[in-house]
């Protein structure tokens, strides 16, 4: 390799996660969503040169640490490998020398909090970093499309944009712009220790469509009703409004049989709490759920939300008009 591509000895990449406020599932066919990033949250890649020669593995070892469990070391692998040989093709990259790329991350798998995307994502920055290469925002979506495609099957995009993202995004049918917001917000997003699955939750919902004649035409128009009325409440700092919006998706989502027991559970101790709304957050059958609540209440959902059995939460503020500080 040329001396110009090892400007660089280590390479840098980050990203955090996200979760999704509105539009889960109902994205996929056209509708708008809407999602919030989660810098609480981050994962942080690490690239050099090894010493050792290029391999039939695509000349990469990927070590995980943090909070990065095994499973997502299989599932991620090949991913990852042609994440970084299609990385390594768009550069010119030739001679494909052997990498080392270490990935921290303190991001649950499998909650629908972006783990596997935010990985993509922080190895892309990484790589670009290490060679010294600007990369365009496109360009990087791309990118993390590649692997996201081959861990989730057909990827709306959603994580794919907003783990990289610093304020939170409206999307639909892969065009997107910042949200505007009215006012502060807080959020509170709870682990429900148990890992979902967004390929069998949209498997479910598929063939729940396929059964019921009309189904899939109701749940897209009510899901794009209550997301459209979401966005409108977050411009006009309606938060009733908006909190309303988000325990009604979740309504939606545990009627498609998306939903579990544990997270109805936290649902249901964040409204007695006192939060303005609560849903399941990401594709179900696990994973996490996302609170909407005012600041003089987050001590008090917080402690429901961990007796109700939540293994972990996190706060996450946003910024409104004339605050725009993440």
């Amino acid at each position: 390799m040329s001396e110009s591509h090892r400007a660089r000895s280590v390479g840098i990449g980050r990203a955090h996660a996200k979760a999704i406020l509105l539009g889960e599932h109902a994205v996929v066919y056209g509708a708008p969503a809407l999602a919030l990033p989660v810098p609480q949250l981050t994962v942080t890649a690490t690239a050099g040169w090894s010493s050792r020669a290029c391999d039939s593995q695509g000349g990469l070892s990927y070590t995980l640490t943090g909070s990065s469990s095994r499973a997502l070391v299989t599932q991620a692998s090949d991913g990852l490998h042609r994440l970084a040989a299609e990385f390594m093709a768009r550069m010119g990259v030739a001679d494909r020398p052997h990498l080392d790329v270490i990935l921290d991350g303190a991001i649950p798998h499998g909650r629908g909090l972006g783990s596997s995307a935010a990985g993509s994502r922080a190895i892309v920055a990484a790589l670009a970093d290490l060679l010294g290469r600007e990369l365009t925002e496109d360009a990087a979506f791309e990118l993390v499309q590649t692997a996201e495609n081959m861990a989730h099957g057909r990827a709306s995009g959603v994580d794919a944009r907003t783990v990289g993202a610093s304020r939170p995004l409206l999307f639909r049918a892969g065009w997107t712009e910042e949200l505007t917001i009215g006012r502060d917000i807080l959020f509170i997003v709870a682990d429900s220790g148990v890992p979902g699955s967004t390929k069998e939750a949209v498997a479910l919902l598929r063939e729940e469509f396929r059964r019921r004649t009309g189904a899939r035409e109701r749940f897209v128009s009510r899901a794009s009703e209550l997301t459209e009325a979401g966005r409108r409440a977050l411009a006009d700092g309606d938060l009733e409004e908006l909190g309303a919006r988000l325990t009604d998706y979740h309504e939606l989502l545990r009627e498609a049989r998306l939903s579990t027991d544990r997270i109805d559970a936290l649902v249901v101790a964040a409204l007695q709490a006192g939060s303005l709304g609560a849903k399941i957050t990401g594709g179900g059958l696990g994973g996490c759920m996302i609170a909407q609540t005012r600041p003089e209440r987050a001590r008090d959902v917080t402690r429901r939300l961990h007796e109700a059995g939540a293994v972990q939460t996190w706060v996450v503020p946003l910024k409104g008009l004339g605050n725009h500080a993440q």
